[in-house]
């Protein structure tokens, strides 16, 4: 079965194609705070797709932006200590960005552009459009006309007649049309933008951005017209995969595509795939609202593993409720998983797993679990269904080590083998390595720990024992009484 997605240009499920190296374009953030949960949630199935693409044996080409101009990010200016300038503002957070992304286990960009590297480029592009035919210029800024691209509003499927206008209210006396869009905008930040989204009174020095020199004056670039100059000076003409959140369908992606194949004459992209929303207290998450949840205290209070065993619970393009109980899901689901990946490993490097033992049962269910999986992944993503058929295989697991020995060695080996390949390389999980220095060295401080916790059990002293248990589960140390003693797992 080959892959299959859902474009949402054609409004169809439809067969992934791709002339040799796939190029996959991700919309990125606006660097204007925190990256949140919701941010993470375009960021994790990107790196799905990239992923599953590899295996598949692709070469991906990934291209994420950085948007370090905007009046949001102008708006903090003066707001700490050190943030003078809009390019102050915007470092704190691409840092933090950056961080949160290695935090969440995705795999790195190929280039991670930023606007203020690209307004040569983006100068170009808007030269390019004028001297076609596409565009105009008004008092220093430059507008995109969309009545001379006549696919505009299909990717939204709206008509651009009845359109309501687009940009900030002093735009519009300046437009041909109200659905016309600034390509350039001239002078810094308005005034009243730069209040809108302040979060501190500015008084009356209020900051108006960086600006460049252009054809038509000093100016900035429009929102739209920055990741078409970036995408296609990374990528070229034609995008293969162009992924980004559903609330961008219109009008930022509406737009990249006008203006893009205005420019070149060449389809935009291939494939356009849009991550439905996460939802946080049955609204949107969203930083200017406030009901978010930051990508390093989700990490610092979950762990990166119940992070993204939480995003597989729900497919791409649907929306997803970030609730106690889709969370306890994800911490149940990801608990079965490392435990049964932990007594597969240690059970086959036990003296136990022997090579003539054969668990038919075992073997098949590994063989299941990759059929099952690469299916669901082929049937547009559906993480829920791949990581169903590895929850299978721990059941699978469990019943081969709770058995007497000796263990069936190959059939284990196969089994870890899957948890790590699918579980690992595809999903992006951390499962431990019991050959790591660290670890190693963790655990027998935790073994330490529990020797004096069983003294202080058998001196009557439980209230101390119940201490340091829950010392231990602060850290992140699972601990687990049982009839055959004490075990431990690292969360």
């Amino acid at each position: 079965m080959s892959l299959v997605v859902t474009d949402t240009l054609s409004d169809e499920r439809v067969e992934f194609t791709a002339d040799g190296d796939v190029t996959l374009y991700v919309c990125g953030l606006t660097v204007s705070d925190d990256p949140h949960l919701g941010h993470a949630r375009l960021w994790f199935h990107a790196d799905v797709l990239h992923r599953w693409l590899v295996h598949l044996g692709y070469d991906v080409r990934h291209v994420e932006n950085v948007t370090d101009v905007n009046e949001k990010i102008t708006a903090r200016v003066g707001e700490r200590d050190g943030w003078d300038e809009e390019r102050d503002v915007a470092e704190t957070f691409t840092a933090s960005t950056f961080e949160s992304m290695r935090g969440l286990n995705l795999l790195r960009a190929e280039v991670y552009p930023r606007v203020t590297e690209h307004v040569p480029e983006i100068v170009d592009l808007v030269e390019t459009l004028v001297e076609k035919g596409y565009a105009y210029e008004s008092n220093g800024s430059v507008y995109f006309d969309v009545t001379t691209f006549d696919d505009y509003g299909a990717l939204s499927n709206q008509d651009p007649s009845e359109l309501e206008a687009q940009g900030e209210p002093d735009e519009r006396s300046e437009k041909r049309n109200p659905a016309d869009f600034a390509l350039w905008k001239a002078d810094g930040v308005s005034e009243a933008a730069a209040r809108e989204h302040a979060k501190h009174d500015h008084g009356d020095a209020v900051p108006e951005g960086e600006t460049w020199k252009s054809p038509w004056g000093e100016g900035r670039p429009g929102w739209h017209v920055e990741c078409s100059a970036m995408s296609t000076t990374h990528l070229g003409d034609t995008l293969d995969v162009h992924m980004g959140g559903r609330d961008l369908v219109f009008p930022h992606h509406e737009n990249e595509i006008a203006q893009s194949t205005a420019a070149t004459g060449e389809e935009f992209a291939r494939h356009w795939l849009h991550v439905g929303l996460l939802a946080m207290e049955g609204e949107k998450m969203s930083s200017s609202i406030g009901n978010f949840w930051t990508v390093p205290d989700a990490l610092d209070e979950l762990g990166v593993n119940v992070v993204r065993t939480f995003y597989a619970g729900a497919a791409y393009r649907s929306e997803q409720a970030l609730t106690e109980e889709t969370i306890a899901e994800a911490e149940e689901r990801w608990d079965r998983l490392a435990r049964a990946h932990e007594r597969a490993v240690d059970a086959l490097d036990s003296v136990d797993a022997r090579t003539k033992t054969v668990d038919e049962d075992l073997r098949q269910a590994v063989a299941s679990t990759r059929e099952e999986f690469e299916t669901a992944m082929n049937d547009d993503l559906n993480l829920r269904e791949a990581t169903a058929a590895l929850l299978e295989l721990t059941e699978a697991v469990n019943r081969h080590v709770d058995a007497e020995p000796p263990y069936d060695y190959r059939g284990l080996r196969e089994a870890v083998e899957a948890f790590e390949e699918l579980g690992g390389d595809v999903l992006g999980l951390q499962f431990e390595s019991t050959t790591d220095g660290d670890v190693d060295l963790a655990g027998d401080v935790v073994e330490l720990v529990l020797d004096v916790r069983e003294a202080e059990r058998e001196a009557g002293n439980y209230e101390r024992a119940d201490e340091l248990r829950d010392a231990l589960g602060e850290v992140g140390v699972d601990i687990e009484d049982g009839p055959d003693g004490t075990s431990y797992r690292f969360e």
